[in-house]
């Protein structure tokens, strides 16, 4: 799962700020943990795109302060294939010892064994501080299995130079403003799509569904059903339905076909629910337009919150069977420090799991907008089996959203993708 097109990508921001823990330490990631380290050598498995070099660097350097003679061996890995190669990896005697996972995978990944148990040290890594939102997807069954890195998650992407032609001079804070917004901008000479929303944007869909207070699923016991046919979530459809009807974005596609960045960086486009890393293909492929992007948060019923949106991220995790798991702890505490932290939110624009080091993502509208959801944000089931759900075809998207779109009975769609949904989350692993 590319966390990059979730949003989560699995996200949220990322950080740990270390608590009960002397400046000094907080900033460089601790002292010295033992010269019992000297020679080993710590392996850690990041996705491709979670390795800016500055900050590579920076950790590097504060690990083997805090750990002499120890070496730090980071190895990139790829989208395609890596959920079988972490839990091949995770079945050896000599795993890598530090897994970067997505937020959603981490139940997955726990259940399996395969992750080490960091409740007891959790504090001392830096989690006294963690934003819950963040860090409740590192928990299973009670326990902390992971801690929460960064995450992100959607807000609306708009060209400011449309909405002054459409004469609207501020941004919307409440859902009926936005429609009344679009409005204007659907009768605007030169806007093709009010709003650009894929019919199977399911991401965008589930921040819908909990801002009705509805979740795609519901658990009895140890039995999982589908909830797309209660009324809150009949009426999250019928909103994503009013809103899909102010554009021209396929019915039956989701935000990367085509590319939505793209679509928007045409000019035509008053507004599109983005992630903030789509405002880089949009300045690749017009710079005009990228200079008129501005950021808002999806607006809420009412003024006083933003609407929830679904977070994706990463965690990062210590193997089970790692043979350095206090080296392991020793990394985490490192990259998770306030200065690391601070550093990957600057070049990514992802959050920091930390409120307290959101300064550094200060110029950075999409953040700067995001940051007011985060708080509110929720996931899909953190379950072993939620990926069933999003393995195609999406029942989610082809039994429920595609077909509403397309006119038919929205009670019958639920039922449909209802059934398919609770036969796939209640498999066993």
């Amino acid at each position: 799962m590319n966390r990059r097109l979730i949003a989560a990508v699995g996200t949220a921001a990322m950080l740990v700020s270390v608590a009960a823990c002397s400046s000094s330490s907080n900033s460089s990631g601790g002292s010295s943990s033992s010269t019992s380290a000297s020679g080993k050598t710590l392996t850690v498995w990041l996705m491709t795109g979670d390795n800016p070099a500055d900050w590579v660097k920076s950790v590097t350097a504060d690990f083997d302060a805090a750990n002499p003679g120890a070496k730090l061996n980071i190895v990139i890995q790829q989208w395609t294939g890596i959920t079988q190669k972490v839990t091949t990896a995770l079945s050896e005697n000599n795993p890598p010892d530090v897994i970067d996972i997505g937020n959603t995978q981490t139940p997955f990944y726990a259940a399996s064994g395969g992750l080490m148990d960091l409740t007891s040290v959790k504090s001392s890594i830096g989690g006294d501080n963690w934003t819950q939102s963040f860090n409740n997807s590192t928990l299973y069954q009670g326990k902390q299995f992971a801690a929460p890195w960064y995450a992100g998650g959607r807000a609306v992407m708009y060209n400011k130079a449309l909405w002054a032609k459409a004469g609207i001079t501020s941004t919307p804070t409440t859902m009926a403003e936005y429609i009344a917004d679009l409005t204007k901008l659907k009768a605007t000479s030169g806007v093709t799509s009010a709003l650009y929303l894929p019919g199977q944007n399911w991401y965008a869909f589930d921040g819908f569904l909990q801002d009705a207070g509805a979740t795609i699923a519901t658990q009895s016991g140890s039995s999982w059903s589908g909830n797309l046919n209660s009324p809150q979530a009949l009426q999250a459809a019928n909103l994503f339905k009013q809103l899909q009807a102010f554009g021209n974005a396929p019915k039956d596609q989701n935000e990367a076909t085509p590319p939505q960045a793209g679509v928007f960086a045409k000019g035509d486009v008053a507004s599109m629910i983005a992630m903030g890393y789509e405002a880089a293909t949009v300045q690749t492929d017009s710079p005009k337009v990228a200079s008129q992007i501005g950021w808002f948060p999806i607006p809420g019923a009412s003024a006083s919150q933003p609407a929830k949106t679904f977070m994706g991220g990463s965690n990062l995790a210590i193997s089970q069977n790692s043979q350095n798991k206090t080296l392991a702890e020793s990394f985490l505490k490192v990259a998770l420090s306030d200065k690391n932290e601070s550093m990957f939110a600057k070049d990514s624009g992802f959050l920091p799991n930390n409120q307290a080091d959101y300064a550094a993502l200060a110029g950075n509208a999409y953040a700067e907008a995001y940051e007011k959801a985060a708080p509110f944000a929720g996931y899909t089931p953190l379950v072993p089996t939620w990926a069933n759900v999003e393995n195609t075809p999406n029942p989610i998207t082809t039994l429920f959203l595609t077909p509403i779109l397309e006119g038919k009975d929205p009670a019958a769609s639920a039922a449909a993708a209802d059934a398919q949904i609770a036969s796939r989350l209640n498999q066993q692993q």
